[in-house]
């Protein structure tokens, strides 16, 4: 246990970490039994009595997390020893309603649309945070929209421009990474049900009203069909966690190159206990640019990995769904951990604007910098913009 708690409060934040816990997926996957039961009483297909005694065996715990997990193992899906758990605890008081349980559904039903349901709350922390990030990023740049600097191409001095106007690119970024993540968790946020083959089978013809009141009740749109081999939209929010990921990084990479001691333009805020050295103490190492880093590296991996599970067999896949889940806490893991881990930086970041007109001078390429005033206050007014919508 603490082998994995290093590993992952390392990459992630706690926050994150507890909207995919056991606890959540098992919690999920129980209100989707639940409304399931209380969908079909509400179309006539169940008594309200069977739905009453279906909610409130879900509502008990059923099982330690450690006991499911093993048994999930063994048979190779949550749903199933969850729906037994269930209808065993129904038959210990109504014999007569067990087999109402998870009626017309199947183990992916149950699966997607946990995933669904968690990735919702995750998607609010990561907006939240990019939000935060975006608004830390909009005072630096309103702060240093002016402050000459040299500018940097392929690694090498170039021309002068404005610390402002690389703000703005990193806020530009963030934003409009955060927009297209916007769009595609929305995309993707879809219940799913289905049955054995996606055809809604067993329900008498109600399958799709069915879905309407299980989405209103679990928070989750109804899907025009059930996309248990579509999924594009799965891989659509991976690919835009990825490039949230991404655009963070891009900002640890540039301020990890500006603190470098032969730089010393900026340096993360100095946090006690944080940034320092096991063999070397004169060491102030940049180690949120570190954990963006390191999330910008292992998300396009994770993201590619969605992408080729896209192509599922025909009706409903085998291994391309069930390699999703992981992949997607992962990438919403990541993300998390990178805008957690920059969002402090940006926000108390050391600038040094005597070593920004050091440098300049130095590289002898004068003191024009362009547009770059003006281009900064433009991204600002974006963002503005962005903000008021």
């Amino acid at each position: 246990m603490s082998a994995s708690l290093i590993r992952d409060w390392a990459a992630s934040t706690p926050e994150m970490l507890a909207v995919f816990g056991d606890e959540a997926l098992v919690g999920a996957a129980l209100a989707f039994e639940t409304a399931l039961a209380r969908a079909l009483a509400a179309e006539g297909l169940l008594s309200e009595a069977a739905a009453d005694v279906i909610a409130e065996a879900c509502a008990m715990p059923l099982a330690d997390a450690a006991t499911l997990a093993r048994e999930a193992a063994h048979a190779g899906t949550l749903a199933i020893p969850l729906v037994r758990r269930i209808r065993a605890r129904v038959a210990a008081s109504h014999p007569e309603f067990a087999d109402a349980v998870h009626r017309g559904a199947t183990s992916q039903d149950v699966a997607d649309t946990a995933l669904m349901m968690m990735s919702r709350e995750a998607g609010e922390l990561v907006d939240a945070d990019l939000r935060r990030l975006r608004s830390a990023l909009a005072g630096l740049t309103r702060r240093h929209v002016a402050t000459p600097m040299l500018g940097r191409t392929l690694l090498q001095g170039a021309m002068p421009i404005t610390f402002g106007l690389k703000t703005a690119g990193w806020m530009l970024g963030v934003e409009e990474a955060r927009a297209r993540f916007a769009r595609e968790l929305e995309e993707a946020l879809r219940l799913q049900l289905g049955g054995a083959a996606g055809t809604l089978a067993g329900l008498c013809g109600r399958g799709t009203a069915i879905s309407k009141r299980m989405g209103a009740a679990l928070g989750l749109a109804p899907a025009i069909t059930p996309w248990h081999s579509r999924r594009d939209a799965v891989a659509g929010l991976g690919c835009a966690l990825a490039l949230v990921t991404c655009a963070v990084g891009k900002i640890a990479r540039d301020i990890s190159l500006l603190s470098q001691g032969e730089v010393g333009e900026v340096r993360e805020p100095r946090v006690d206990g944080r940034g320092g050295s096991s063999a070397m103490a004169h060491k102030r190492n940049p180690t949120g640019c570190q954990v963006a880093l390191s999330a910008a590296i292992r998300a396009p991996g994770l993201a590619a990995t969605l992408l080729s599970a896209m192509p599922q067999e025909h009706e409903r896949g085998l291994g391309g769904w069930q390699a999703e889940g992981p992949v997607i806490v992962d990438l919403f893991e990541l993300a998390h951990g990178a805008i957690g881990a920059m969002a402090p930086v940006v926000e108390g970041l050391e600038v040094s604007v005597a070593a920004m007109a050091r440098n300049l001078a130095k590289a002898g390429v004068g003191s024009d910098t362009g547009e770059s005033e003006g281009l900064a206050r433009r991204a600002l007014a974006a963002i503005a913009a962005a903000e008021a919508a």
